[in-house]
């Protein structure tokens, strides 16, 4: 997962939000059941590819919402590269998600059914998740 098109090819990493909770996004908006961050994190799109793998088998009238997007972009040098000569090309997009953030959401199915896909969705991601619902 990536996005289509940016302004820039090349960003700066921010400052680190590792000690902070976010504001925004802390509520179920789409859904009735969803899967919460408790943990600052870097998820990386190949992560977000696994988690829609594993929601796409979701029973026949479910429907779930990915609230997070793999926007910044991480550059790397090739190995055995001296320093110097700028920074290196885009390697892959990550979605920088601070804890309290809702990641997915989902609706049409039983709790049970739920906790049991949140559940994969959770070792999918590498990173402390709760189950929340509305």
């Amino acid at each position: 997962m990536q996005p289509k098109k940016t302004k820039y090819r090349k960003s700066q990493k921010g400052r680190s939000r590792e000690r902070k909770l976010t504001t925004k996004g802390t509520e179920l908006c789409f859904g009735s059941y969803g899967l919460k961050a408790l943990e600052t994190r870097w998820l990386s799109g190949a992560q977000l590819d696994s988690i829609v793998k594993v929601l796409q088998k979701l029973p026949k009238g479910a429907k779930y919402w990915l609230r997070i997007f793999p926007h910044q972009p991480v550059t790397k040098k090739p190995p055995e590269v001296t320093l110097g000569g700028g920074k290196g090309d885009v390697d892959h997009y990550v979605s920088p998600v601070q804890g309290g953030k809702i990641i997915v959401e989902l609706d049409g199915v039983s709790e049970t059914e739920a906790r049991k896909f949140l559940k994969q969705v959770h070792y999918k991601l590498g990173i402390k998740t709760k189950f929340v619902k509305k």
